[in-house]
């Protein structure tokens, strides 16, 4: 089946329990909280799913769980390749594709190292996509972890013409890099998603295809309305960027955590803790509730400015 891999993607979160068990009751309310707010797809087993943390057993397990979830109402995309070996890597992508996800994303920095000669990604790159199904839609995720590895403007002309890759969720975080990118792609199969919510509403007005970001596990929903109804209503948009733009600041205070101490507080799941961050939340980032009790505000108050002019038309 062909996917529209466009839109509004979250970068889902690992709720575990007190006993760092996946709690999964908790992930089935969140996957449903996604759909319910909105979201156009679903990035499982990313860097924000804690995937260095996770077995390859936890990664097939989230990956599977969140296809039987979402019941084919959204496409699914899954990473999980955390190795060095190519073989590892190669064995990795395979239990991935497995479990029957829309596209399988491929990490730009597991195929090539910071200190590599140019044309090592693209060797390693065709190595490992000879491993996978012929007829699996793939794509690239540009992983900041353990360090960010963009794609060069060959790398990613040879992928957009290949015809394989459907996707790539950009972590360039720079706007003419994104519309450079969006000019080499032009009329080929894949669509560039970002990932960095400075620029989500500018990359939108430039022909941008979505944004996959770690504020949507906040606010997916004011992410669509703007992807949306944003170039309709330019002086509501412009507000909403700004909030949107602002509130991204709170993911340096203890991102993957914030987001799950979030979803604690609406009640998603029990549990906040997290394999990748192990302190207290509030112990290091002092008055943190405040800023996420004026994060919930502000989108409620956009939600209620949204709804007024939905009910006027």
């Amino acid at each position: 089946m062909s996917h529209d891999f466009s839109g509004i993607y979250p970068v889902v979160i690992t709720p575990f329990d007190a006993q760092n068990r996946i709690d999964w009751d908790g992930y089935a309310r969140l996957i449903d909280w996604y759909l319910a707010n909105r979201a156009s797809g679903l990035f499982a087993v990313c860097q924000s799913s804690e995937m260095q943390f996770l077995s390859l057993e936890e990664r097939c397990s989230l990956a599977r769980f969140t296809m039987e979830r979402v019941n084919g109402a959204v496409p699914v995309i899954a990473s999980g390749h955390i190795s060095d070996s190519a073989e590892e890597q190669k064995a990795e992508m395979k239990a991935i594709a497995e479990t029957g996800i829309d596209a399988t994303i491929l990490v730009t920095n597991r195929l090539a190292r910071a200190d590599d000669t140019d044309g090592t990604l693209l060797a390693r790159l065709k190595d490992l996509i000879s491993a996978l199904p012929s007829d699996m839609p793939l794509g690239f995720y540009e992983c900041p972890a353990p360090y960010r590895r963009l794609l060069t403007d060959d790398e990613m002309k040879w992928c957009a013409d290949s015809g394989r890759f459907v996707v790539l969720k950009d972590v360039s975080c720079d706007l003419d890099t994104v519309k450079r990118r969006l000019e080499l792609t032009k009329g080929t199969p894949l669509t560039i998603n970002n990932a960095n919510a400075a620029i989500a509403w500018p990359v939108m007005q430039a022909g941008g295809r979505g944004f996959s970001g770690v504020m949507n596990n906040f606010h997916p929903d004011l992410y669509r309305w703007l992807y949306d109804h944003g170039s309709a209503n330019p002086a509501l948009a412009r507000d909403l960027d700004n909030f949107l733009v602002l509130s991204a600041m709170s993911e340096a205070f203890g991102y993957p955590k914030l987001a799950k101490r979030f979803h604690k507080r609406i009640g998603t799941f029990a549990c906040e803790h997290s394999r990748v961050v192990s302190y207290d939340l509030p112990e290091r980032h002092w008055a943190i509730d405040v800023v996420l009790d004026h994060i919930a505000a502000e989108a409620g108050r956009f939600r209620e400015r949204i709804g007024k002019m939905d009910a006027a038309a």
